[in-house]
């Protein structure tokens, strides 16, 4: 055996070795991304696919000489869905990929001539009995009291009218106890006539909201008396 020969024989056979491990190191590592790339498309998290490159993750594919693992390093590309179908609970990192705004709004109507009799011996809240809207559920029918289910900005708007009534009215909408915006109506000559106002509040999580009749006595109902509001947006 001729020595320069056998020396040139082996170091092809070594170089062709490392090639081919090479070359499956590469093919192990763009199956491997391609595979987590469409598992987070999927599922609709790229939070998954941050996660194991952050952790650097080892693969089990190793060159023929068995040395370090290979490891997977880049940056991850986020992909948001502008129409979201649903609000997932979460994913199997325990977090939400998603976060919908949702839905708020309420009107009510005021059908009836009295308070309850239990309202009306401790409060002056102003009762409405009739719902028309209620998404989100958030407008409790007992006390007419809206409960904000988020901090956000709120808008409000209400029309209270006295009918057959010479009194003036004063009427509030009230944010866990103080008076926010108000209005009255005092006209003597006038049959019917509203207290009406609106506006935009901010509002916490658990903040109330509800109309308080400052002053005066307020009769009648008729369907002429509504209070409504609804989630501008969320902060």
């Amino acid at each position: 055996m001729v020595p320069g020969v056998s020396e040139h024989k082996s170091r092809g056979r070594r170089l062709s070795t490392e090639s081919h491990g090479s070359t499956g190191q590469k093919e192990a590592r763009d199956r491997i991304m391609l595979s987590i790339g469409l598992l987070s498309l999927r599922q609709g998290s790229a939070l998954l696919l941050g996660l194991l490159l952050a952790l650097r993750v080892p693969l089990g594919a190793r060159g023929q000489n068995d040395t370090e693992p290979i490891v997977l390093e880049g940056k991850c590309l986020v992909v948001c869905d502008s129409t979201p179908s649903s609000e997932p609970a979460g994913n199997a990192l325990g977090m939400s990929v998603r976060s919908g705004t949702g839905r708020v709004a309420f009107s009510a109507v005021r059908n009836t001539n009295h308070e309850p009799t239990d309202m009306s011996n401790r409060t002056m809240t102003i009762y409405f009995d009739q719902i028309l809207v209620n998404v989100g559920k958030h407008f409790d029918h007992e006390s007419s009291v809206f409960l904000a289910p988020r901090r956000g900005v709120y808008s409000f708007n209400f029309h209270v009218v006295k009918a057959y009534n010479r009194q003036t009215i004063q009427v509030s909408l009230v944010l866990n106890g103080w008076p926010v915006i108000s209005a009255f109506a005092g006209d003597q000559d006038v049959t019917r006539e509203a207290a009406t106002n609106a506006g935009l509040i901010t509002m916490e999580r658990g903040d109330k909201a509800y109309l308080k009749l400052e002053k005066g006595n307020l009769m009648g109902g008729w369907k002429y008396s509504t209070f409504s509001g609804f989630l501008v947006f969320p902060l």
